[in-house]
């Protein structure tokens, strides 16, 4: 059997995994994570088996929602839930391309404004265009706004 060529079906075949492993915690993300791929495939009418950066945002989305109620329920002293929460971010970022460190942003985001030609806060959708490409489910692209702004002087 060869191996799964996309995102998407290597989320399929990790369900299937777990479900042969009896890993029900583990299950039950990866179906969320199958669901939420059916969604965007059933509301776009796109087959994400053939578009990954798709499928890659959808599964950074799902990361990114984690994070935030992980850290409203660290806020509201439920430790467990949000240790819960950071388990299924673990689960999710297995699919997702490895994250890109700090040097490397700069350094992107360097080539974008350079590139570009960008010399104001004005400039700063052609330079984030640019970057999104690069960065979708890599980095947190707000952060990588911010630090747009920033260097643009905004």
């Amino acid at each position: 059997m060869a191996p799964p060529s996309s995102v998407k079906e290597t989320v399929l075949e990790a369900v299937k995994s777990a479900m042969r492993s009896g890993d029900k915690e583990r299950l039950a993300v990866l179906r969320s994570a199958s669901a939420a791929l059916k969604q965007r495939e059933v509301d776009e009418r796109c087959d994400l088996a053939t578009d990954d950066s798709a499928a890659i945002d959808v599964l950074a989305k799902a990361v990114k929602q984690r994070r935030e109620s992980a850290e409203q329920y660290r806020d509201a002293g439920q430790t467990a839930r949000a240790e819960a929460e950071e388990r299924e971010i673990e689960i999710l970022s297995e699919f997702l391309p490895q994250a890109a460190s700090d040097e490397e942003i700069d350094a992107l985001i360097e080539e974008a404004i350079n590139n570009s030609g960008a010399a104001s806060i004005k400039d700063m959708g052609r330079v984030m265009g640019s970057l999104k490409e690069k960065l979708q489910g890599r980095a947190d692209l707000g952060a990588v706004s911010a630090r747009v702004k920033n260097r643009l002087g905004g």
